[in-house]
């Protein structure tokens, strides 16, 4: 009871007076609404039209309560999806790095990810899930192109970033669903030290090279 009171007086200080309708913070019953309220809106508006309002309005909850638990839409969606991880948390120290060496960061950064058992049964399960639910598989796709995609293509400095980053995106896909997914011999059996310089090698290239260059020309 201690434990719950200090945490009900932290959350009363950080939202003022605002205060949640129905249910306390620090229930578990509480999150657990939020969430299944959230699943239901992401899976029939997608990751871009789902707004945290709403879905505190359809928990029956304050919208604080909602950033109380989760911080942001995203840290609501990587909690709502189950995913182990938030990709930006993935990504953007690679980006910071800068364009130089990039795509082979990339590439072995999402194969340490991905090699992980753990982070790997998620990710599958993820996969599979969404590929059931055409409202779940958009939400997802929104939610990478803005999180994953967005971020790749706000590096860019050549031109056409956006199509630069897509092109890395579809590349890293087909990697991950032959590497995985389809489990391809010999590209499932090789090591991240052997892989990583070849295909980031084709990232690289999307990133800042010649687009209507034929590779070895």
């Amino acid at each position: 009871m201690a434990a719950i009171r200090i945490r009900d007086s932290i959350f009363r200080r950080r939202v003022s007076s605002s205060r949640p309708r129905g249910r306390r913070p620090g229930s578990s019953d509480t999150r657990d609404a939020i969430l299944a309220a959230a699943r239901e809106r992401f899976a029939r508006h997608g990751y871009d039209r789902t707004r945290i309002r709403d879905v505190a309005e359809d928990a029956g909850v304050d919208a604080a309560l909602v950033h109380y638990f989760f911080k942001s839409k995203d840290g609501l969606f990587v909690a709502a999806m189950q995913l182990p991880f938030r990709p930006a948390d993935v990504i953007a120290p690679v980006l910071a790095e800068g364009l130089d060496g990039l795509g082979e960061r990339i590439v072995r950064r999402l194969l340490s990810v991905w090699d992980e058992p753990a982070n790997r049964a998620a990710l599958l399960a993820i996969v599979q899930g969404a590929s059931a639910h055409p409202g779940a598989a958009e939400a997802l796709r929104e939610f990478l192109r803005r999180e994953m995609v967005g971020r790749i293509a706000g590096v860019i400095e050549a031109e056409g970033p956006e199509l630069r980053a897509n092109l890395v995106a579809s590349q890293i896909i087909g990697l991950i669903a032959a590497r995985y997914i389809a489990q391809l011999q010999p590209l499932a059996g090789l090591s991240a030290d052997e892989l990583a310089p070849v295909v980031g090698a084709t990232l690289q290239r999307y990133l800042e090279g010649d687009l209507r260059a034929r590779p070895g020309a």
